[in-house]
């Protein structure tokens, strides 16, 4: 995926057309592209389910449903806003004008025999005519997520390492590793791909034995591991029912029935062929048969690859609900926010706990990349004469313009935030979707421009800080 994009990006075309751009990228890959897409200056039209993209890098949504298109101005949590003030606005013009429907006809049913009324029940019913239906806007129904509990407690730690390695053959990949992990963690490994973040899972799920050192864990514990590659190993000919069947031998085919349809496979659904399946389905079935028996730990490797936004919501509501540990890998940081409340980093061939959060963590790549590209770049220029060449000296007044454009950026900055907050007061009133609609919809168009200011200015002041950082 990244040769794939390199190759689009490296010609800067005049419309960027991006499908699913993030879902092969490892989250570094990922907050990458936001920052590129955030400042590309031609047009981009991309399809994702990465709603932290979508909020970060557009500013507008075009909204396909039921073969029509809708434009919305802003990133995805402006559209979800005004898409649900848009759905209580039409019930309640449907309510209106369904009143208005039964008291008109009640007035004809009543008065079209008189001939004194004739010509006003007559009148009416040309008014029914010109009453265009109010189409509903249908929101799509996800059917939930469910995660079996453990069958029994487990004592703290679930797991233990202690100067454990692991790698394949006579080659580690990880070593050094002294963590433990509790019944209740959610803990949400970070690191480029190729650092061995899908090597440690596997090494938690059994899969892979330490090489020296010790790994501790009790006989007893069920550990369920999902990893997107898996979703390639459903038997295609089957339906879901075949391939919950072994898990429940003995058992009538009603509570399997029963059991499918807890896992989103109810009715007809049951009895779909897998290769028949979407990409949602088939990771939603290879989920369920993961977690089948409660486990007291899930392993999620890149859980939301097939799944759109909606699902993705289901699927964050389930990690929140499911009451043992979770250790989760993805791109996608909107997920990862909302679930893990600890950060373990894959670097440097281990693993240690990473003590910042998403935003420090981006903060740090971004300035990674940020030196790459200026080493790649002092590399291929020739030796720079004047100012530059003059030495400490010399950059003394590159430096001062560089403090006096942090100061610019800082006051910008507060100053949008000011406007924004006030923005957020006046969307606050209770009535303000109902009695004015249009200026409510103006507001939330500015807001979300807004958000996409800041945005940029947070990045130029990170960019600037770092080069007076490195200076």
């Amino acid at each position: 995926m990244r040769v794939a994009l390199a190759a689009v990006l490296f010609t800067e075309p005049d419309l960027l057309l991006l499908d699913e751009p993030t879902n092969y990228l490892d989250l570094e890959g990922t907050l990458w592209l936001y920052d590129y897409l955030a400042k590309y200056p031609h047009t981009v039209l991309v399809i994702s389910h990465d709603r932290e993209l979508l909020d970060t890098c557009v500013d507008h949504i075009l909204h396909l449903d039921q073969a029509k298109l809708t434009l919305y101005r802003g990133g995805y949590s402006s559209f979800d806003r005004q898409r649900t003030e848009k759905m209580l606005l039409l019930g309640k013009m449907r309510d209106k004008q369904e009143a208005e429907r039964k008291h008109l006809q009640a007035f004809v049913d009543r008065f079209k025999a008189k001939a004194s009324k004739a010509k006003q029940a007559q009148s009416r019913v040309k008014r029914l005519e010109k009453l265009a239906p109010i189409s509903a806007i249908v929101d799509s129904q996800v059917l939930p997520f469910h995660f079996p509990e453990p069958k029994r407690e487990m004592s703290p730690p679930l797991y233990t390492f202690e100067e454990a390695a692991v790698g394949y053959g006579d080659k580690p990949i990880l070593s050094r590793l002294n963590l433990s992990i509790q019944p209740d963690d959610r803990i949400a490994l970070l690191g480029q791909n190729g650092n061995g973040k899908s090597t440690f899972c596997k090494l938690m799920a059994s899969k892979l034995v330490p090489m020296t050192g010790e790994v501790r864990h009790s006989s007893k514990i069920e550990v369920a591991y999902f990893a997107q590659h898996q979703v390639d190993e459903l038997r295609l000919n089957e339906t879901p029912v075949q391939h919950i069947a072994p898990l429940m031998p003995e058992m009538p085919e009603a509570k399997i029935r029963a059991r499918a349809a807890q896992m989103g496979f109810p009715a007809s659904k049951a009895d779909t062929k897998v290769e028949k399946l979407s990409g949602g389905e088939k990771a939603r079935l290879m989920l369920g048969l993961a977690t089948f028996h409660g486990p007291h730990l899930l392993i999620l490797d890149e859980p939301t690859n097939h799944l759109d936004i909606d699902s993705r919501a289901a699927l964050m509501e389930a990690i929140n609900d499911y009451p043992g540990a979770v250790m989760l890998v993805s791109h996608d940081r909107f997920l990862i926010e909302a679930c893990a409340d600890r950060l373990w980093l894959v670097e440097n061939g281990t693993v240690k706990a990473f003590d910042g959060d998403l935003d420090e963590y981006r903060a740090r790549i971004l300035a990674g990349s940020a030196k790459t590209t200026r080493r790649n770049s002092e590399r291929q220029s020739p030796p720079r004469t004047g100012e530059a060449a003059a030495g400490p000296e010399g950059r003394k007044p590159a430096r001062g313009k560089l403090e006096k454009r942090l100061r610019e950026i800082e006051a910008e900055i507060a100053k949008f935030d000011s406007l924004r907050k006030r923005i957020d007061q006046a969307l606050a009133g209770p009535d303000i979707f109902v009695k004015e609609p249009e200026k409510a919809g103006r507001l939330s168009a500015d807001r979300a421009a807004l958000d996409g200011k800041i945005a940029r200015m947070e990045d130029e002041w990170l960019e600037v800080s770092t080069t007076l950082g490195d200076g």
